[in-house]
């Protein structure tokens, strides 16, 4: 496993990170989710993201109880606020009582006395800018929190919090959680060029597309019974990739990840790590086995040459519209 520092912060996080959104406490059993946490620890994994919202909460309890009796300083435990948590008016959003209370649950939830990031997983337009920040920064004062992020957020909103962080003097973001992928690449006009400006990282999540770019979905093929594509809680965030044009694409990759030595999931974790704003890509599982072989892509470095071949390879199937910050269902 390599290690980096998470954007300019002095925070060390593990190239892979594992996730567990969709998986655990939903698409698979607790005994499974365990399973996979353990595989990712003697991995070297030890960076682990989660949020409030995945599974209504028993994401992070499963990660709670799988995490705990680790001595706590071994790890990086990430998780997130924002989505609705329950059906009363201050159950959503970024405003100091969602932020403060939702906290507080997740901390219960994960055993945990902090989070080493907290992350604000969506920007909210309902609440002062200014209120979100002052309430992060409270919680980083109380030594409930280390370091705050964003996920999916516009490169405006990130230049936003920024601007407000230095006029009053609070914790600055460190990091943004995006979708990321060789099919998926909006972040790159705007957001990555200020994050690198501003030294923000990027914790990037469906490095392999949701499983399409393993290669196991074909074209003209229904898809695997036991995928994610037929899933309930995990079909609705696949489907965009689905076209016969994107999986034919996606196979034509097999040759580029042969001459590498590599998998093509293992091809597509390394492909996302070859940009340097990018401090981890967070990796999902259903089994242990898959940890594993995700994990290799950890330290390979790939030639221009075959980034060139890759891209050339995609072709119009990639998605690089910069107005365009988030796949219409992509919520982890």
């Amino acid at each position: 496993m390599e290690y980096q520092h998470l954007g300019q912060s002095g925070l060390m996080v593990s190239e892979i990170a594992y996730g567990n959104w969709i998986t655990h406490g939903d698409q698979v059993e607790e005994q499974a989710a365990a399973d996979c946490v353990r595989a990712a620890l003697d991995e070297g994994i030890t960076t682990f993201d989660t949020a409030d919202v995945y599974a209504g909460g028993r994401a992070e309890e499963v990660l709670g109880r799988a995490l705990h009796g680790l001595r706590r300083s071994s790890v990086e435990i990430f998780t997130k606020v924002y989505w609705p948590t329950g059906d009363r008016p201050n159950d959503r959003g970024l405003s100091r009582k969602h932020v403060t209370e939702s906290l507080h649950a997740s901390l219960r939830r994960l055993q945990t006395d902090y989070v080493d990031l907290y992350q604000a997983h969506r920007y909210d337009y309902e609440t002062p800018i200014e209120e979100t920040m002052r309430a992060f920064d409270d919680l980083v004062r109380a030594g409930k929190v280390l370091y705050i992020g964003v996920s999916e957020w516009r490169a405006e909103e990130i230049a936003a919090a920024l601007r407000v962080a230095g006029e009053l003097g609070l914790d600055r973001i460190v990091s943004n959680q995006p979708q990321y992928n060789m099919l998926w690449r909006v972040i790159e006009p705007e957001v990555v060029p200020l994050c690198e400006k501003e030294g923000i990282g990027q914790i990037v999540f469906s490095p392999i597309a949701q499983g399409v770019l393993t290669g196991k979905y074909q074209p003209g093929t229904p898809p695997p019974a036991d995928s994610r594509a037929t899933s309930a809680a995990g079909s609705g965030f696949i489907e965009r990739w689905l076209s016969d044009q994107t999986l034919t694409a996606v196979q034509r990759l097999r040759p580029l990840a042969d001459e590498a030595g590599l998998s093509l999931a293992q091809l597509a974790v390394a492909w996302t790590l070859q940009n340097p704003n990018v401090s981890a890509a967070i990796i999902g599982a259903t089994r242990p086995e898959q940890v594993r072989e995700n994990v290799k892509a950890a330290g390979v470095t790939l030639d221009a040459g075959l980034m060139r071949r890759i891209d050339e390879t995609l072709g119009d199937a990639v998605i690089r519209d910069p107005d365009r910050t988030a796949s219409p269902k992509s919520r982890p």
